[in-house]
Formats: C-alpha cells, sequence, structure tokens
C-alpha cells in the first residue's frame, strides 16, 4: 500500500483549486474528499486566462487538449464610443499572451466542469453540503457538517474563494484578510445580442466599464460590467440587492448597455462582487490550509486568479507528497514554493483599474491612444508580454517522483 494511501484529505470547494488540487492528491495516493455549497457544479463566471506556468500544470494533468477544446477562441476586443465606433483594437495575443505557448482563456465554468469531469469517478464529492464546525486533536480534523454526519479527516483544505468559510472558522473574520481595491465587478451571461465573432467590445464612460463578449462558439455571449466605487454596504449573498446596485449604476448610460443591462432579469448565472485581494501571513493553521482566492486571491484586475488556483494546486499536493504526508513540513514548503508568483501577481493588479476603467474621458482618449499605439511601440513586448512574465514567476516542479506507483 502507498505510504499515503490512508490520508484522507476534506477539501471544501468545487471550482477550480478544489477540483485541481483532488486530482493531484488522488494520484499521490490520497484520499481526496470534496465537499461543495452548491447542489450542482456552478455555471458561469468570466473567461480566465491560463497562462504560463498554469499551462504547463495543465499539460502535465492531461487536459490541455480539453482545455484547448473549450477555449473561447477570442481574437481580440476593441474600445468603442457611445454611437459604437472602435476607437482602440488590440489582439488577445498582444493584449495576455492567450494563443501564444499553449495558453489559452476559457470560461471559469467550463474549466470547472473539465476538472470535475477529470476527478468525478476517483474523487468522493459532496454537494450541497458545507463544512458547519472544525475541531482539531492529534488523531486529526473533526468535521461537523451542514447536513453529512460527521467524520474524522487527517487535513482540511479552504478552497472556497474569497469569501471563504472555512478561512472564517480558522482564522477569523473576513475583514481581517480581505482588501477593497476600488472596484466591483458583475458578470452575467446573455444571447450574443450584438452578433460578436470571437471578438469583445468594451464602452468606458469616467470610472466604468461595460462590454460583452462572445462565448461558446459565439452561441452566447457574457455582459461584463465594473466600476470604480468605495466599499458597499450590501449582503453578498442578496442578488437583488446586487443587481439593483449594477442597474442603477448604470442608468442612463450610452452605447448597448440598456440592452445589456435589459437581458439581467433572463440571465442564467449572475456573478457580483467587489475586486479584493486576500492578503495572508500564512495560508496554514495546524492541519487546515488554503488555497487558491481563499488564501491569496490576486483580484480579477490580475488576470491571474485562474494560474494561481492551479499552480497553487498543483504545489500543495506535490509537498504533501514529497513530505510523505507531513503536513507541517508540506505546508511550510507549499508556502515558500508558491509565495513570489503570490506576491508578483497581487503588485501586478495595483494600478490595472486606471488603465481598465479610466477615471475621466481625458484618460480615457490617453488609454485608447496607447492601445492604438502598441503595435508600433518598440517596448511592446514589455507591456504584451508582463501578464505571461508574471505567470511564469515560479516554474512548475517535478513531483512526478512521488506519485503512487499504480498512477505511473
Amino acid at each position: 500500500m502507498h505510504q499515503n494511501s490512508s490520508k484522507n484529505v476534506l477539501i471544501s470547494g468545487a471550482s477550480i483549486a478544489g477540483p485541481a488540487l483532488a486530482f493531484w492528491l488522488e494520484r499521490y495516493g490520497f484520499n481526496p474528499t470534496i465537499v461543495e455549497k452548491s447542489p450542482v457544479l456552478r455555471p458561469g463566471g468570466q473567461a480566465i486566462d491560463v497562462l504560463g506556468t498554469a499551462t504547463e500544470v495543465v499539460r502535465r494533468m492531461g487536459l490541455l487538449d480539453q482545455v484547448h477544446a473549450r477555449s473561447t477562441g477570442k481574437r481580440g476586443t476593441s474600445y468603442v464610443d457611445a454611437d459604437g465606433k472602435a476607437r482602440a483594437t488590440i489582439s488577445s495575443e498582444e493584449f495576455n499572451g492567450v494563443g501564444a505557448n499553449g495558453d489559452t482563456e476559457i470560461q471559469r465554468g467550463d474549466l470547472a466542469e473539465v476538472l470535475y469531469e477529470a476527478t468525478r469517478d476517483d474523487v468522493e464529492y459532496l454537494f450541497g453540503d458545507s463544512i458547519a464546525a472544525l475541531r482539531e486533536d492529534e488523531r486529526g480534523v473533526h468535521v461537523t457538517f451542514e447536513h453529512s454526519p460527521a467524520r474524522t479527516f487527517d487535513l482540511v483544505i479552504g478552497a472556497d474563494g474569497v469569501h471563504s468559510h472555512t478561512r472564517k472558522l480558522v482564522f477569523g473574520p473576513e475583514s481581517d484578510f480581505v482588501h477593497h481595491m476600488g472596484y466591483y465587478i458583475s458578470i452575467f451571461t446573455t444571447p450574443n445580442l450584438l452578433g460578436l465573432d470571437h471578438w469583445e467590445l468594451d464602452y468606458n464612460a469616467p470610472g466604468t466599464i461595460a462590454g460583452s463578449y462572445s462565448a461558446r462558439e459565439n452561441t452566447e455571449a457574457k455582459a461584463i460590467f465594473a466600476w470604480a466605487s468605495d466599499p458597499l454596504d450590501y449582503d453578498y449573498r442578496d442578488t437583488d440587492a446586487q443587481r439593483r446596485i449594477l442597474t442603477e449604476t448604470f442608468a442612463g448610460q450610452g452605447w448597448e448597455v440598456p440592452r445589456l443591462l435589459a437581458a439581467l432579469p433572463d440571465a442564467p448565472d449572475f456573478y457580483f462582487d467587489a475586486m479584493a485581494q486576500v492578503r495572508m501571513d500564512s495560508w496554514s493553521r495546524g492541519r487546515v490550509a488554503l488555497v487558491g482566492d481563499a488564501g491569496y486571491c490576486a483580484s480579477p484586475l490580475s488576470g491571474q486568479g485562474a494560474d494561481l488556483s492551479l499552480v497553487g494546486a498543483y504545489v500543495l499536493a506535490g509537498e504533501l507528497a514529497a513530505a510523505a504526508g507531513d503536513h507541517t513540513l508540506a505546508f511550510a514548503r507549499y508556502e515558500q514554493e508558491l509565495r513570489p508568483m503570490v506576491e508578483a501577481c497581487q503588485k501586478f493588479a495595483e494600478g490595472v483599474g486606471g488603465w481598465y476603467a479610466p477615471n475621466s474621458k481625458a484618460m480615457i482618449a490617453f488609454r485608447n491612444l496607447n492601445v492604438r499605439l502598441l503595435p508600433y511601440l518598440p517596448w511592446r513586448g514589455l507591456i504584451g508580454g508582463a501578464p505571461q512574465k508574471v505567470a511564469r514567476t515560479i516554474a512548475a516542479k517535478d513531483y512526478r517522483f512521488a506519485e503512487s506507483p499504480a498512477r505511473r
């Protein structure tokens, strides 16, 4: 029997980081269980980039072809004025490196589905349930669930996002760790109202951006809204209040904004949240650790959320296997290995909002001018390659020595 076969690991969250971690843990001989509050796999969410080291991780998972098959295939973005006239256009490869080195853009829900399909036969999933309480002693972590019978696990990993319940139970209140970046974002699915062909259109008014990009081979689209704002007083679970805030914020704007907002009541999914970073001195305490947004969200402004989740899961599982399940040693090595990438991604997000949603008409015009000039600038490689550089802050260590003999 493999030395890690007795290591039972509970993972809270079935989006990106959780299933990715379970994939590697199962491969290394652990027994992962995923608990997910939603009764089904959550659809929706924005398009996310898989860049740099994350691409290598997905390749090592044997899932790169499947991820490419679900790629948005987006070719570029145009910034338009109120009349719909393009004022600046940029290709996806120039903007973030998508299309180079196997890197790609994929819908969050589609990537989650790829990871779920790759793990569902080997990993226990508990949908429609959540952790109610945790109690740790020398024997493990005793977990009380909202619905399922209580169980004891050797380790518990929180992969449950910015508003992590696991983090709250073990580390303390959200306000201690979540830092507002000065912007909000909302995304929902619509019909392809603008007839987009693997393209994105964005419209800026000062301090705001509204846009739409085609998805799933142009059969649908995503409406995306973002705006500068101080922290708002609302319950992040109150979707009616969120829809009201969104509608009021963009009321009276030009371009296709009224048409996109009119599709909101019929949207099959809806995402609304502050753009925020999670900053922590440590991602572990005892037998509990955090992975992905729960521990080190860099905010959507970074464009690196999926990368951090995929690479973080890979490193955490690899270090646990390399340490033969010694969680104290493994958690320390996990933090040491990954923190440079986390810090780089979080720093990269700073200042992006002023480019994404410029705060004045003059700044909008200046941004558009820079976008138009980018293909002709001698330093265009530095600008266009910046997301790539951040995504490659650390290399993917080779943990194959730790793989279960049965899986080699």
